[in-house]
């Protein structure tokens, strides 16, 4: 399920892209497939980092040697990178989960380079309160979400540090009934027969993509996506 639209973040031959919080690697992992580029992935998680490097084998080309794959265990607060080592910076669902979101921004702004490109994504305002409404323990699990954004409000804290929004789009919106019944049968989530069956309509949606559930989505998430995604350009020196 990938939440970073590349028509929108151009990777170009040669990049170096970091995909910051990478989970276990949709983006960095789809940043590697889309171009020749020098992909790393950075989390906390050392098992998500584990699944991240299984799930890479079936994409790797260990003879193409114009583009190559790295995965790092590092505190977003404290990248082992240094200062304007980045052409493109990804940080998708993200910045909900850490205390310092500004710090980590910082770090974002340090590592890429003058002009280049960062794309932030969160879960959209409304649909995420109504998640914390239906269930306490949504939010109080720990790594969950910890914080609500205002997209306008996120968007002046990644402009105030020299970037500039260039498109905005929203995304996912068929995973939101899916989050709200799961908060809703929260304790019993695993087994409720709706969360099952939604659940498995997301999986046949994700292994087929059909025409009728795309379309149904590109039309749904103006109105309901989950995910709010942005896309800045950090400003060149002068």
């Amino acid at each position: 399920m990938q939440t970073v639209d590349f028509s929108h973040f151009p990777l170009q031959s040669g990049d170096v892209v970091l995909d910051l919080g990478c989970g276990e690697g949709r983006h960095v992992i789809s940043a590697y497939v889309e171009a020749q580029v020098h992909s790393i992935g950075v989390d906390l998680s050392l098992d998500d980092l584990k699944t991240t490097q299984q799930k890479f084998q079936d994409f790797a080309e260990p003879d193409n040697e114009t583009k190559t794959f790295g995965l790092s265990s590092a505190n977003a607060l404290e990248l082992p990178f240094a200062d304007n080592t980045f052409d493109k910076v990804i940080c998708s669902e993200v910045l909900e989960h850490i205390p310092d979101y500004q710090g980590a921004l910082k770090e974002v702004e340090r590592v890429l380079k003058p002009g280049g490109l960062f794309c932030a994504s969160v879960p959209r305002l409304w649909p995420e309160k109504i998640c914390w409404a239906l269930s306490e323990e949504y939010h109080n699990t720990p790594g969950g979400h910890i914080r609500i954004f205002r997209a306008s409000e996120l968007r002046d804290d990644i402009e105030s540090l020299g970037f500039k929004r260039y498109h905005r789009h929203w995304a996912h919106a068929l995973h939101a009934p899916y989050w709200w019944l799961r908060c809703l049968f929260w304790d019993k989530q695993d087994s409720n027969w709706l969360v099952k069956q939604y659940h498995r309509l997301l999986v046949w949606d994700l292994m087929e993509q059909p025409a009728l559930t795309r379309v149904t989505e590109k039309l749904m998430n103006p109105v309901v996506g989950k995910s709010v995604v942005m896309y800045f350009r950090k400003e060149a020196v002068a």
